[in-house]
């Protein structure tokens, strides 16, 4: 079963990349839920409570970009292992804050945005691994075994835990992910990757154009990107007011609107178990069609719609989709990126994904604002179908132009 799971060709190294990954994703899992909640018990500000959501987001758009330049210029197994290195020591630091009750409201601010400027790093870093390790043909397999950790271990199985622990007590949640991210590093400590050429070293801002002209010149990769970008703005403007949309639209409660978490995840699962057969009899640019046309039917569907019972098949469908055109794009980007810019061209992509989530979620709230809850949704629908119309020509060359 598990060489079916992780065939041999993958490598050992690649099973200890595997280890890691998962083991990090369930201590980030338990930080979801862990972090917001350290905040709101040490403080009742609305103010300082949402700004532990905005901490998650900032750093990829701040630091991203000079995540990039760091894992194309040194060791990339040694910069996971000194980013994830300095996340236990954080959260040790809250661990010792928190026993003798002297933590306040802006210490566990500063420690979750130092935690998520860690992750920057590490995650950029660690995405460029599986190239150096993992044969081309199979590095979509490969993807697909690393988001299965990040589906089941970070989404759905992480943040409940750390909502249990945090019951037992604040601390718990804590210690439980320093531990997990501590055994991250040493799992990627018996990784073996072959070294490659550095070019001489310059400024770091021309090494960070190099990137962006790189990914501008590439069509292929250039038109992923933008994709990305365009189609997270849509989905971060339906997704920012989804809380209201579950208890005015459908009348679903704080348990019902968590299911409809729990339900996308588990479609993400499908998305698993389906990826290799799919991908074995449709080719990854067809495959992106019809994940883009799935997507804007999501939105459309979720507008016109007012029954649980119609929204719950809807959002499982939708997570299965998210699972196959995450691990897609993912492969799409490391068959064509040189390795030498495997980090900042992977940080140009970060850039895509947060800063369309960060503007879809401010048109998302002024929508909803001004003409009720589905308007972000009817918005994401336009705006998606609009895309993929003009987008479609490009879609089937997008898997398969690796010059």
């Amino acid at each position: 079963m598990l060489s079916v799971f992780l065939p041999p060709r993958l490598g050992s190294s690649f099973r200890w990349l595997l280890a890691s990954s998962w083991t990090t994703n369930l201590g980030d899992g338990i930080e979801v839920a862990a972090g917001p909640l350290l905040v709101a018990s040490l403080t009742q500000d609305p103010f300082l409570i949402s700004l532990a959501a905005l901490l998650r987001w900032a750093p990829p758009l701040v630091f991203g970009l000079w995540a990039g330049v760091l894992s194309d210029r040194h060791d990339r197994r040694r910069i996971v292992m000194l980013a994830d290195g300095s996340r236990a020591v954080v959260l040790a630091v809250v661990v010792a804050a928190l026993a003798p009750g002297h933590l306040t409201a802006t210490g566990a601010l500063v420690a979750l945005g130092l935690l998520a400027t860690a992750e920057v790093f590490a995650d950029n870093t660690a995405s460029t691994l599986a190239p150096m390790m993992v044969p081309r043909d199979d590095l979509s397999l490969a993807n697909s075994r690393l988001q299965v950790g990040f589906l089941t271990l970070n989404q759905l199985v992480g943040p409940p835990i750390g909502a249990a622990l945090f019951a037992a007590g604040r601390s718990w949640p804590f210690v439980a992910q320093a531990v997990l991210v501590a055994a991250g590093v040493l799992l990627v400590s018996r990784i073996r990757v072959a070294t490659f050429e550095v070019p001489e070293r310059g400024n770091a801002v021309r090494e960070i154009r190099e990137g962006l002209a790189w990914t501008v010149r590439h069509p292929a990769v250039r038109t992923l990107v933008l994709t990305i970008l365009i189609f997270n703005v849509t989905f971060g403007a339906a997704w920012s007011v989804l809380v209201l949309y579950a208890s005015e639209r459908l009348g679903l409660g704080a348990i019902g609107f968590g299911l409809l978490t729990t339900v996308s995840a588990v479609g993400g699962l499908l998305g698993t178990g389906l990826y290799g057969w799919i991908t074995a009899r449709v080719s990854l640019g067809n495959v992106m069609r019809a994940g883009l046309i799935i997507e804007t039917l999501t939105h459309l569907a979720l507008a016109v719609t007012t029954s649980p019972a119609v929204a719950l098949p809807v959002f499982f469908i939708f997570g299965a989709h998210a699972f196959i055109w995450g691990t897609t794009s993912i492969t799409v980007r490391q068959r064509a990126v040189p390795e030498q810019l495997q980090g900042r061209v992977g940080a140009v992509n970060t850039l895509g994904v947060f800063g369309g989530l960060v503007v879809g979620s401010a048109i998302g709230g002024t929508l909803a604002t001004h003409f009720g809850v589905t308007a972000p949704f009817w918005f994401a629908f336009i705006g998606s179908a609009v895309f993929v119309v003009m987008l479609w020509p490009q879609l089937t060359r997008i898997a398969h132009s690796d010059a």
